[in-house]
């Protein structure tokens, strides 16, 4: 079933979905299990799986030379998608990403997506490597979201790669993209980024999911921009509680987004990381209510490994 129908059979109600990150390489699926068994009690309609592009480590070779050799850290994020839908009866969201991928490789995924009868894609462009300052594509991938979701839209219409298809198989994805209330850190000023996520909608994208936030002033802010600028679709607010206080530095680096003041002060005067997570918790319940009672489409909690602080939360909410 595709994301948007579940909004829709809502009928404004706000659901509660999950996203998890693959296991390292070499780590167990049940892993992913482990995070998933204790919140299916609230009985999410859907779960997405984070993709993560391949990076590159530099390995001396027998004649002693630094040899460069790309490694993919979490692999398997279809066939995950795939066991999840399986195991728990959920509809599960891969992330595709431009970074690593050529056309003709994303075109295969999606088939391989298609044939699991994974009818939801969430379309992102992707970070740039570790070691690069800028993003830069794979030869012959793309180098903007935009691109992405016209490929998936494509196929959705059954054009392929391959002009010698001939009305080729319709797959049916339901392609979600990313928003960003405080604003994409390469965009010029919000009215540029408000602009590319019309022009993405335009090419397909049904839906929007939010980067984390804390402060919901930013995301109230965001949807009325949106709506403003004729942007209709739904917007699901992307949460994530704070559970270390080095996530009060390492938060706003890595995702360009601001921590409010008391939220700050209540976490720098937490004394264990038991009062953090309280700290985390407690915020967590209070931006939860909040939005759940504006009829937001649905809690999007981006797990990061942790269920317990996700699940407290969730019970004082659902």
């Amino acid at each position: 079933m595709k994301v948007t129908d579940y909004f829709a059979k809502a009928n404004g109600n706000t659901l509660i979905s999950f996203e998890i990150l693959p296991p390292l390489k070499g780590g167990s699926i049940d892993s992913i299990f482990n995070i998933l068994d204790p919140l299916m009690e609230f009985r999410p309609p859907f779960v997405d799986v984070t993709y993560h592009r391949e990076d590159f480590v530099y390995r001396k070779n027998e004649d002693g030379v630094n040899e460069k050799i790309a490694i993919r850290k979490r692999p398997g994020t279809v066939v995950i998608a795939q066991a999840i839908q399986n195991r728990y009866g959920v509809d599960a969201i891969p992330h595709l990403i431009c970074g690593g991928f050529t056309r003709q490789e994303t075109e295969d995924a999606l088939i391989d997506m298609a044939y699991a009868k994974i009818n939801n894609v969430l379309a992102l462009r992707g970070d740039a490597r570790k070691f690069e300052g800028t993003f830069i594509p794979e030869p012959e991938g793309h180098h903007y979201a935009i691109e992405l979701i016209r490929q998936i839209n494509d196929m959705n219409h059954g054009k392929y790669i391959d002009s010698d298809i001939v009305d080729g198989a319709h797959c049916n994805f339901c392609i979600g993209i990313a928003g960003y209330p405080e604003k994409h850190f390469e965009a010029t000023d919000m009215a540029s980024d408000i602009h590319f996520i019309k022009e993405k909608i335009k090419a397909g994208g049904e839906y929007i999911v939010t980067q984390m936030f804390f402060d919901n002033k930013k995301y109230f802010e965001f949807v009325d921009l949106c709506r403003k600028n004729d942007i209709t679709v739904p917007i699901v607010p992307g949460l994530k509680p704070l559970t270390r206080k080095s996530q009060l530095k390492s938060l706003p680096e890595t995702f360009f987004i601001k921590l409010p003041e008391e939220l700050e002060k209540a976490a720098t005067a937490a004394k264990t990381t038991e009062e953090i997570k309280q700290v985390g918790i407690e915020w967590g319940i209070a931006q939860c209510k909040e939005l759940k009672a504006a009829n937001v489409p649905s809690l999007h909690f981006y797990t990061m490994g942790d269920s317990e602080t996700t699940r407290k939360i969730a019970e004082k909410v659902f």
